[in-house]
């Protein structure tokens, strides 16, 4: 009987002891928190009025504008930059109509004037039947007088936008050149989203590290013929810019360079009508703030606050990184980055020109004074 007891009790002890030493936690889960002890200076409001530049709403109701233009002031967000001016026809698969986005500006207007800025879209569903960039750019322009402010060219152009004979539809395609072309006549600026993350056509293995978001988003995971080699879609891109130097235009997520600022500055250096956008690339300059900082203050007129999905929390960290000099302190999502950030603390006058003053310069709709009033 004692026996019995003995090694029931040693059984036990090795369980515990296992439970202990082997716990069954995946990489997935595995969040533990930090026992670093710094200071911590959370940010949830920014220190000046700010301009999101990359924003999707996509059904701008009365009511949705009440609730946006309370959290905006919350954040002391002065304007925001609705890129989905045309929202998106899914019974035809495509962006929606003309009516549908000058319905939008008169119920902006109404309801929070100088508060939502609206950019507009382009149809290429038709693109290559004859008359096709004629129709696109006579839309354009009458987006424009109905208030439109900027175009923004989404990344399923180079992706799986396919002309009438199903070809891929590079984002250089010659058939375009008059649209770009019109937006500098017209003076208004085109946001552009190109490819993926570079480590989304790598190999998924131990060296990715987008590994987990590729796990988890299963169906981001792209190849040399799902669409394209990265490196062609990039080039693409970067061809427009130097085919429409005339034309000024907002690379979105910084063009996929934020955790490469060598080339990141190469680019700037090479095509002077282009912009970064910050959207959703936080996180690459919180983890190399000293790098970063540098970078800012050299390209402090080229660098424009973008956030794209709205999520008001996620903001804090943005403001964070770029106003704090807090250390070792976490991202909203895992995923996208399973490091920590760093403040890179920038000056008043960047944060100025990064928050407000470089949209106002570029996009027709801001009043720089409006801003600097709020400023003040």
């Amino acid at each position: 009987m004692k026996y019995s007891i003995l090694l029931g009790a040693v059984i036990f002890s090795v369980q515990l002891i296992a439970q202990e030493v082997e716990p069954n936690v995946s990489f997935e889960d595995y969040n533990p928190k930090s026992t670093l002890v710094v200071p911590e200076n959370s940010v949830k409001r920014a220190k000046f009025p700010f301009v999101d530049v990359h924003s999707h709403q996509w059904n701008l109701t009365k009511e949705r504008i009440g609730v946006l233009v309370k959290e905006m002031d919350e954040l002391n967000m002065r304007a925001m930059v609705n890129l989905s001016g045309r929202g998106y026809d899914r019974a035809v698969g495509d962006i929606g109509s003309q009516e549908y986005l000058a319905g939008m500006v008169r119920r902006v207007e109404g309801e929070a004037p100088d508060r939502i800025v609206v950019f507009t879209n382009v149809s290429f569903k038709n693109i290559g039947q004859d008359g096709w960039a004629k129709e696109a750019v006579r839309q354009l322009k009458e987006d424009v007088k109905n208030g439109a402010t900027g175009l923004k060219i989404y990344k399923s152009l180079g992706f799986r936008t396919r002309d009438i004979e199903g070809n891929r539809v590079a984002i250089d395609d010659p058939r375009i050149d008059p649209v770009w072309a019109e937006c500098g006549k017209l003076g208004i600026p085109v946001i552009i989203h190109s490819a993926d993350p570079a480590p989304f056509w790598s190999p998924m293995d131990a060296n990715n590290e987008r590994w987990l978001e590729l796990k988890l988003r299963p169906g981001r995971k792209r190849s040399a013929t799902d669409p394209a080699p990265f490196e062609q879609i990039i080039a693409e891109q970067h061809n427009v810019f130097k085919k429409h130097p005339k034309t000024t235009f907002i690379n979105a997520h910084m063009g996929w360079m934020a955790n490469n600022l060598d080339k990141a500055s190469e680019h700037l250096d090479t095509y002077p009508n282009v912009n970064f956008g910050i959207g959703a690339v936080i996180a690459e300059f919180g983890r190399q703030p000293r790098r970063a900082k540098t970078f800012f203050e050299k390209y402090q007129d080229r660098i424009l606050f973008a956030k794209d999905a709205y999520n008001k929390e996620e903001f804090y960290t943005y403001f964070r990184v770029l106003e704090s000099e807090d250390e070792y302190f976490p991202y909203y999502k895992k995923y996208h980055a399973f490091w920590r950030m760093y403040g890179l603390g920038l000056s008043d006058e960047v944060l100025k020109k990064v928050y407000y003053k470089n949209a106002c310069r570029i996009i027709p709709a801001l009043d720089l004074e409006m801003f600097e009033a709020a400023d003040d």
